[in-house]
């Protein structure tokens, strides 16, 4: 009869056995990230169009913001965004739950990235592999932060400019302070476009 000393190193040697023996636990995983050149490819687009984005928010004069800031501003990287998705055959969105505009509603996923931004402020991007619409991909994500001169439409809610608060009656993207979570861009990269099958 062995001991129960024995019976225990058994016992606890089993899983390691099993585990390196090929068991299910050290099945291969899919990798977090997408094909090199598919990852550099969408980080540095993304890159671009944020570095867009700051250089255009730093010309915005504070003191007199109207709707033709929001057009030399603001509507040149939503456009440049749209291109850059209809050129690669990606989803290229600016998300916020904190949104101006209600097409910039985070959908579940988004939301659920964006809180990872919120819970981990050293965090600048994230790659998740996902399904949208039926097509297998990638999903990247891009911290989007707010700059000082953001604020002249994006601080004090009181202190929006008319305009914003004319148009944008359901307005809730106020109240932010430099150095903020704006949001995120959010990249959905089918396979059909990397030539990955997954």
């Amino acid at each position: 009869m062995r001991s129960p000393s024995v019976l225990r190193l058994l016992i606890l040697s089993v899983p390691l056995l099993i585990v390196g023996c090929g068991g299910s636990d050290s099945a291969p995983t899919s990798s977090q990230t997408p094909p090199d050149a598919v990852r550099r490819d969408v980080e540095q687009s993304i890159a671009s169009l944020n570095e867009m984005r700051e250089s255009l928010a730093a010309t915005i004069d504070t003191s007199a913001v109207d709707r033709r800031t929001f057009k030399r501003v603001c509507a040149p990287v939503g456009k440049r965004a749209r291109q850059l998705g209809a050129d690669r055959g990606w989803e290229v969105q600016q998300l916020a739950t904190k949104y101006r505009n209600p097409a910039h509603e985070p959908d579940a996923e988004a939301r659920r990235l964006h809180e990872e931004f919120v819970t981990s402020p050293e965090l600048t991007e994230r790659w998740i592999r996902t399904t949208r619409s039926g097509h297998e991909g990638w999903r990247y994500a891009r911290r989007i932060t707010v700059q000082p001169s953001c604020l002249a439409c994006h601080g004090p809610k009181d202190e929006r400019p008319a305009f914003v608060k004319k148009d944008y009656p359901e307005d809730r993207a106020y109240g932010f302070e430099d150095g903020d979570l704006r949001g995120i861009y959010a990249v959905f990269v089918p396979d059909t476009s990397t030539g990955d099958a997954f």
